[in-house]
């Protein structure tokens, strides 16, 4: 639920901002692009909390080697992504390299939510909800790209 709350009020905060006070965000696609970095931010910084990589090593699929690394290597391009989704001539790159990174986690949810797993003692979210939000992260992440 964080993700979500984090890039809709991202960029609604952003979007305010720009109609009210900043040049460069009274458009919707800037403001779109800032709250999807504050996502990445929210989802990529727990790669690197100890308990929470534990947890995230533990979604990995068991065929997949070295979970800890994928979990080191995931969590890197989700904040380098954020990085440069507000960097104007990277966003599009970045935004679209997001966007096939969410496609390919995605089997990790999958994963987890078939495990029964948990994340901070919560179970994950259940298969059919977490599919619509993967939806929507990509949308969102492709029309920040165009």
């Amino acid at each position: 639920m964080a993700p979500l709350i984090a890039l809709v009020g991202g960029f609604a905060v952003l979007r305010l901002l720009g109609l009210f006070a900043v040049d460069g965000l009274d458009a919707w696609q800037p403001a779109l692009r800032g709250g999807l970095a504050l996502m990445f931010v929210t989802t990529g910084v727990p790669h690197f909390i100890p308990s929470w990589r534990r947890e995230f090593a533990a979604m990995v699929p068991p065929a997949l080697p070295r979970p800890a690394l994928l979990v080191t290597l995931t969590g890197v391009l989700e904040l380098a992504g954020a990085g440069g989704l507000v960097v104007p001539p990277l966003a599009p790159f970045a935004a679209g390299g997001l966007a096939l990174l969410m496609l390919a986690m995605f089997p990790a949810n999958v994963s987890a939510a078939r495990r029964g797993l948990t994340l901070a003692g919560k179970p994950v979210t259940p298969l059919p909800a977490r599919t619509a939000e993967q939806v929507l992260f990509v949308a969102v992440a492709v029309a920040a790209a165009v």
